[in-house]
């Protein structure tokens, strides 16, 4: 008797994810015995390591029984109402509806990927995603299963990282339904000016798509007089009332270092976000009611974000001259965000894996943040390096950068 095997129906689209860049860096470091007369130091995952405020973790165990109810989609009042507030004051804004214009999320990736499931419209000629390369990875996967094909913009050093909208051609346009934006920019830090903005409002009226923009690293950066524009306040400055077809988000995972609480927001147009609500109430991704009660005081706190810009201040100062003193490799300090853009002296792949082997730093590869696009991947010969470890790990890692660096000039 012969066993019948039966094979289960997947996604096909699945096929088409390529593997995510960390899983590319464990296999590049497959089978590589790190130099153990160094102590290991990670600076590849954009990971917040400096402490959370005690208040959160307070305001947490006193609202532990609230997780005997279940929460709504939309979240409680309290918590749309600290969120309504403090985009008021970071972005002069005028008052933002709490009912209509935001969502709480669980962290701005889930959102990020769903958000496309519920704009993509797949009953149109193939539809098109436009988004920045390098990228958030997740952004192409949220393309992918949504059925739309990704068009990348390459950002790129000798036009200062910019968004260079010329480079989508009208056809592409024309099937574009959703752009994604990253500004802070992950990996470059870039901030986008209000000509970029302008641009992009023009080209979303003309050829009617939705903008998401990705603003989870918008609290850090290194001149309290100079915090980062938000789409939400160009669009006002604008004079472009109800941010059409324009939603932002964010997180407090980067503001106030707490990764794990899985917290953020979305907020824009009332209209696109209704349809997003509609969407969650059946995808389920509802916020746990202790952490919307630790993440209303921590909306409301900026004592903490101000202390948490400090230390990274601090260490871009001390690394980026560090760098300065060598020829080797060069960087900047970059608008905001807390990763360096470096140029290696080699290909980006071979010095990471160098670097591991022979002084045991683990960066991440620019080329793994990028695709090939336009007869090029903008990211390679680059490196990011994120400064998240402590000062004193910062400075001995990149001591061993700079050493590696020197061997290759």
């Amino acid at each position: 008797m012969t066993e019948k095997t039966t094979r289960a129906s997947m996604n096909p689209k699945l096929n088409q994810l390529q593997p995510y860049p960390f899983q590319k860096l464990r296999n590049l470091f497959d089978g590589v015995k790190p130099n153990s007369n160094y102590q290991s130091i990670g600076l590849h995952i954009g990971e917040p390591k400096h402490p959370a405020p005690e208040f959160i973790f307070k305001a947490l165990a006193e609202n532990i029984k609230s997780m005997e109810s279940y929460p709504t989609s939309l979240g409680v009042n309290a918590l749309r109402t600290s969120i309504a507030s403090w985009l008021t004051r970071r972005y002069g804004l005028p008052a933002v509806n709490p009912e209509t214009e935001i969502i709480p999320v669980n962290g701005s990736r889930e959102a990020l990927f769903s958000f496309a499931q519920t704009v993509i419209d797949n009953s149109a000629q193939q539809p098109v995603v436009v988004c920045p390369n390098p990228f958030y990875q997740i952004y192409e996967g949220a393309a992918l299963l949504a059925g739309a094909e990704p068009y990348f913009i390459n950002t790129l050093p000798e036009n200062d990282f910019k968004l260079d909208f010329a480079q989508v051609p009208d056809d592409v346009w024309m099937r574009t339904q959703l752009v994604y934006v990253c500004s802070p920019s992950n990996p470059t830090g870039r901030v986008m000016s209000m000509d970029e903005w302008r641009q992009l409002f023009e080209l979303s009226d003309r050829y009617d798509f939705v903008i998401a923009s990705d603003e989870c690293y918008s609290e850090i950066y290194f001149d309290e007089a100079k915090a980062p524009m938000g789409g939400l306040e160009a669009a006002h400055k604008l004079g472009r009332s109800g941010f059409q077809k324009l939603v932002v988000f964010s997180s407090l995972s980067k503001r106030s270092n707490v990764p794990g609480m899985r917290s953020g927001f979305v907020a824009g147009d009332a209209g696109v976000l209704k349809k997003f609500l509609h969407y969650r109430t059946y995808h389920g991704c509802t916020m746990n009611p202790a952490v919307q009660a630790a993440s209303i005081v921590a909306w409301g706190d900026e004592g903490h974000v101000i202390e948490n810009r400090r230390q990274y201040n601090e260490k871009f100062t001390t690394i980026v001259s560090s760098f300065a003193k060598s020829s080797a490799m060069s960087v900047t300090i970059p608008d905001a965000a807390f990763y360096l853009w470096a140029r290696t002296p080699i290909n980006d792949v071979v010095f990471t894996k160098q670097l591991y082997q022979d002084y045991n730093v683990i960066i991440l590869p620019g080329s793994y943040l990028a695709r090939e696009a336009h007869g090029m991947n903008p990211g390679e010969n680059f490196v990011r390096i994120a400064l998240v470890a402590s000062l004193d790990e910062c400075i001995e890692a990149i001591n061993r950068i700079k050493s590696l660096a020197n061997r290759h000039t």
